[in-house]
């Protein structure tokens, strides 16, 4: 039996370097005991070994993947995580495409792992807390008490050195310190709580800061404590509020609702009115101009009765690409114009890193008036059912008719169920063309609003990468249509 006697609880290297030399000498796993640091190898096994000395000399293959997952798994808190490294490293050299096999125990063991160090990586970065102490030079230094459930410290400690590099500090966990001098970073024994001050005082201004920023409206109990657990709080200088802001939140919301208002001016049920006396019923719609000037009169559901105007299609007539959105918000209601708004910004931001020029596309929504729910002064978005969007259809469908687009791309469920007429999931047709009655095909991904609403920051940058990528996937798509695409799958 080998024993491995590791200096170090969280560096990479120092266990690739002993991996290293077992590999070179043929050591199957389950004759290697990987300690902890600080322990002593068991009476029965062999003296414990010393780092083995740097060799460049290439042992063994991996892929670069193993690489990034190791440096993040061997971060966690499991005393068996040298050993399942070790053994999947051992596994590679035999199956390349292991940590493809997702079903493999060792491979879920890992995965779960760096899932576990990089969620606690985060809850560091977003609930460490610095307080101002002064040294005996009068210099001020910041120091912070945090207690992760795994070794991220040094993993993270980067991340403070460049967010906090004008300022001296120092992070104290119970297994060791980062500090940082705004030269260099380095690191030393752990501390306890009682080595960092309780308060400082900039607190009294944070804390003002805090209570005036809570939102009452948004407030979902539950979801916060998912994000912010309890176990932080005693850390976190706010957690003093909580309480009493969740207990206030009604009032608070109630008194808020009553200081803001985004019902429509008079102005636009008199610019109505006389859009409405200027139409004909009659009024051929042989053009995008036309049809425009007959929705404007539209009343084929109830939400014209409560809707500022109609929000039609905007864009090329002669666009080869059109977007289809769910409805118009409240700031679309107001402006008379598609995706204007917060999500028509996210939506501008994506087409533009996807490479698509907005003012060759042709974009509209499934359903052409807002519709909501009343609160206070203010206006709630509200789903359209299925009467309503069977009802806007005969519009979406003349836009089709008059724009001629080569490719639809749909955005949201409700837009994907006016394409093809029944109540259809996103994710089985996401990031792939479909083809609808008419044989035009679809391309379709989330609603813009969808990632607004991620509470997740983290989770949210993903999903809004993944929507570049759908937005730039449909360019691509669109220009290989002239080289003979691949066939699309009939919806």
């Amino acid at each position: 039996m080998r024993s491995i006697a590791l200096r170090s609880r969280n560096d990479f290297d120092e266990w690739r370097g002993f991996a290293r030399r077992l590999l070179l000498d043929v050591v199957p796993p389950e004759e290697v005991a990987w300690l902890e640091p600080g322990l002593a190898a068991d009476l029965f096994d062999t003296t414990p070994e010393a780092p083995p000395p740097v060799t460049n000399r290439a042992v063994g293959i991996v892929p670069p993947r193993f690489i990034a997952l190791g440096r993040d798994a061997i971060c966690h808190s499991d005393p068996e995580r040298f050993a399942l490294l070790y053994r999947l490293l051992w596994r590679l050299q035999r199956d390349r495409h292991l940590l493809e096999l997702r079903s493999d125990p060792d491979v879920g063991k890992l995965d779960r792992r760096v899932a576990a160090v990089r969620r606690d990586g985060h809850k560091m970065r977003a609930f460490v807390r610095f307080r101002a102490v002064r040294a005996e030079d009068e210099t001020e230094r910041f120091l912070a008490w945090f207690q992760p459930d795994h070794y991220v410290l040094e993993r993270e400690a980067p991340f403070f050195a460049d967010r906090f590099a004008g300022m001296n500090w120092g992070i104290v966990t119970p297994y060791r310190s980062a500090f940082w001098d705004g030269q260099a970073l380095c690191f030393g024994d752990g501390g306890r709580k009682a080595d960092v001050p309780s308060e400082d005082a900039v607190e009294a201004a944070w804390l003002t800061y805090y209570a005036s920023i809570f939102n009452p409206a948004r407030l979902k109990v539950a979801m916060m404590q998912s994000e912010m657990p309890k176990k932080y709080w005693r850390n976190l200088p706010e957690a003093a509020l909580i309480a009493p802001l969740i207990r206030n939140a009604r009032s608070a919301e109630e008194a808020m609702i009553e200081r803001q208002a985004t019902t429509p001016p008079e102005r636009h049920a008199r610019h109505l009115a006389r859009q409405m006396a200027d139409v004909a019923p009659d009024a051929a719609l042989d053009s995008l101009p036309a049809a425009r000037k007959a929705a404007a009169t539209c009343t084929r559901c109830p939400l014209y009765e409560h809707a500022t105007q109609t929000v039609f299609g905007e864009g090329s007539g002669e666009a080869t690409m059109m977007f289809v959105g769910e409805q118009p918000g409240d700031q679309e209601d107001l402006a008379g114009k598609p995706f204007v708004g917060p999500a028509g910004q996210v939506f501008d931001e994506a087409l533009k890193t996807a490479g698509i020029d907005r003012r060759t596309t042709y974009v509209t929504n499934a359903v052409k008036h807002f519709k909501f729910e009343p609160r206070g002064k203010r206006r709630i978005h509200q789903k359209p059912n299925a009467g309503e969007i069977r009802a806007c259809r005969f519009w979406l469908d003349l836009e089709r008719d008059l724009v001629k687009p080569q490719l639809i791309v749909a955005m949201g469920a409700t837009a994907v169920s006016s394409l093809i007429g029944r109540t259809t999931a996103v994710t089985p047709l996401r990031g792939k063309a479909t083809l609808l009655d008419d044989g035009t095909p679809m391309w379709v991904t989330v609603h813009p609003s969808f990632l607004l609403r991620m509470p997740d920051r983290e989770l949210a940058k993903l999903e809004r990468r993944r929507f570049e990528e759908d937005l730039r996937s449909a360019r691509e798509y669109l220009e290989s249509l002239g080289q003979g695409a691949a066939p699309a799958r009939r919806a």
